[in-house]
């Protein structure tokens, strides 16, 4: 598939995306995270999908973007306080094609315009590199424990400014 960064656009999330969005988040996890996480892990991690609560409150009180390629939904990140990244995610069928990091650049900007001055993350192993990538440090390893299954992640954080 050939997508350049200039074939995708990036637009404000809204309430009539969530099915795409959590569609997208359950089947990236499913296919892009197996070998980082057992099945177990991840039936775990892509049920979050299901609290319809937690997923209309990332919608409305979070700072939401969406890549989207010919109508479709290909990836979205979500700043929580302006200065947290809650959800990064790429769909399975378009990693590595640029997305992920225009997303990320574009929130970074939103968190500049805030005046943050740091930004942190709990991040995936899967998703580890590419934060390192743009310049996030790790703070701590984490066990998370969810339904008696354990969840290794990492805190991360970046210093930012206006340049």
């Amino acid at each position: 598939m050939n997508i350049n960064k200039k074939s995708f656009v990036i637009r404000k999330g809204k309430l009539n995306d969530l099915p795409e969005m959590k569609n997208l988040f359950v089947n990236t996890i499913t296919e892009i995270c197996k070998s980082d996480y057992n099945k177990q892990q991840i039936s775990i991690w892509t049920s979050s999908s299901e609290n319809d609560k937690r997923w209309n409150e990332m919608i409305t009180d979070q700072v939401v973007l969406i890549a989207e390629y010919e109508n479709k939904i290909v990836g979205f990140i979500s700043l929580e306080n302006g200065n947290y990244i809650d959800f990064l995610y790429v769909h399975k069928d378009y990693q590595r094609k640029g997305i992920a990091k225009k997303l990320y650049s574009a929130i970074e900007k939103e968190a500049l315009r805030q005046k943050q001055t740091k930004l942190s993350s709990d991040v995936s192993k899967t998703a580890r590199p590419f934060f390192e990538k743009v310049g996030y440090e790790i703070v701590d390893k984490q066990i998370v424990i969810k339904k008696n299954v354990e969840l290794t992640n990492y805190k991360m954080k970046k210093n930012v400014e206006n340049i």
